[in-house]
């Protein structure tokens, strides 16, 4: 408890993914994917940890939610964030960005793996819970030129001049997403398409991939947070198998089959602050051509 306490929840890891979704013959591009960061007062290492990523100099930053376990923490998170936020981004948001965190036994989402439900309140939107001054942080990434993702579409133009067209949810964890606003799959102008949720449930990942996706970035599970050595994650905190808790992996749904990337985030909730077998993390994906 003492590790999983003080030492790993501080050890911040940088993951390295290579994919192939780009059409044949496009230049590589870099990605940093971000997600989870559950900010507390006070959390000066990972503010620090954060601000250096911008020394990777990807071409763009990818956020998927969850930046709040604090409701004081919003300039801290800008401070962390405000390096990353000189390039090009988007961002959806997840519940602990709309609602503070709530003190609940831990054991109940072992409970939930049993018996089918997820989600915060068993799947429904929060009732009673503490607002997080999320508006303040959405206008500060809107002013930097992030691209707000929720339940809508947008764009990137890189420096290269390449158009990356972004489809976004906002979070399913609270039943906040609308897949009938954005329906309709990539957008053939753009030199790649991409689809953003905080939460992979099933349904989400479904609509994304049979409307032609090539990948879907997500965050929320935290990795499992607490996994068995040499075995991996016991819960998902969503109906995402326990296989693809973090990392690459594959979705098919519709015929189609689209690349899923979950983080494994590099926060926690304040009440549970405890990671085991499972540091946090953020990823750089270097997106290559297909063959």
């Amino acid at each position: 408890m003492g590790y999983a306490t003080l030492v790993e929840p501080r050890s911040f890891r940088l993951r390295r993914v290579t994919v192939p979704v780009l059409p044949p013959g496009m230049q590589s591009l870099r990605v940093l994917h971000v997600s989870d960061i559950h900010m507390v007062g006070g959390q000066r290492k990972k503010q620090r940890w954060l601000q250096s990523l911008a020394g990777l100099r990807p071409d763009f930053v990818i956020n998927t939610g969850d930046n709040l376990s604090d409701p004081d923490a919003v300039p801290e998170v800008l401070d962390a964030l405000g390096p990353l936020m000189e390039l090009p981004g988007a961002y959806v948001f997840g519940s602990n960005d709309y609602y503070g965190p709530k003190l609940r036994n831990p054991a109940r989402y072992l409970m939930e793996k049993a018996s089918g439900r997820h989600g915060l309140n068993g799947n429904a939107p929060a009732v009673g819970a503490v607002h997080n001054p999320w508006e303040g942080m959405r206008d500060a990434f809107d002013s930097a030129g992030w691209v707000g993702l929720s339940n809508t579409r947008g764009r990137l133009k890189l420096d290269g001049g390449q158009e990356i067209a972004l489809t976004g949810l906002d979070d399913p964890h609270i039943k906040r997403d609308r897949y009938s606003a954005v329906i309709g799959g990539p957008e053939r102008d753009a030199d790649l398409s991409l689809a953003l949720v905080h939460a992979p449930y099933l349904r989400s990942l479904d609509a994304f991939t049979a409307d032609g996706y090539p990948l879907i970035l997500a965050g929320h599970t935290h990795g499992g947070q607490l996994c068995v050595p040499f075995y991996g994650a016991l819960v998902t905190n969503c109906d995402l198998d326990t296989e693809r808790v973090k990392g690459l992996s594959a979705h098919e749904a519709g015929g189609n089959r689209s690349y899923l990337h979950v983080s494994a985030g590099c926060g926690a909730n304040r009440y549970t602050p405890v990671r085991f077998a499972c540091p946090p993390e953020a990823t750089l994906l270097t997106l290559t051509a297909r063959d």
